[in-house]
């Protein structure tokens, strides 16, 4: 269980350091594409929904509410925050989430099969945004996990 949680807390904090990045990048450069707006709130979006499914509490947002840049970091910080405890806290991996879809459809899926999902969702479309943000001129951050690990050492 322990390796689980350790790789799960470290995607998480990848995760999160990617988001801070890109955000940074948003501020630092006034950056207000409005797809690369639309789809970096559709990441903090989508994790949220997620975590409210795993708790089976109501969402606040719409998986594509768009939110002002200004926002981004709280949002963030927010879905981080939430994150932690829940990895830390879970003795069963495997145990199945119940949820619907915004259409209302019934689903479930194992809690390691979110989780993963909620990293791999928001790397997918961290490089659509890097490819928005090309294209208007600029060198995008890099949001790579290996180059995560790297700077770690």
């Amino acid at each position: 269980m322990q390796p689980l949680v350790d790789s799960l807390k470290e995607l998480f904090a990848y995760n999160q350091h990617v988001n801070q990045t890109l955000i940074h990048f948003f501020q630092q450069h006034s950056f207000s594409a409005e797809k690369a707006i639309r789809l970096f709130s559709h990441i903090l979006n989508a994790h949220h929904v997620w975590l409210s499914r795993i708790a089976n509490q109501q969402t606040l947002y719409t998986v594509w509410q768009v939110h002002p840049p200004s926002e981004f970091e709280k949002l963030d910080r927010a879905n981080h925050t939430q994150t932690q405890p829940l990895i830390t806290a879970s003795t069963d991996f495997s145990r199945i989430i119940s949820y619907q879809t915004f259409e209302g459809t019934p689903f479930q899926n194992r809690l390691s099969d979110i989780l993963l999902h909620v990293v791999n969702h928001s790397t997918y479309h961290r490089g659509q945004i890097a490819s928005i943000i090309r294209e208007h001129g600029y060198d995008p951050p890099v949001t790579d996990y290996i180059f995560y690990q790297r700077d770690k050492t």
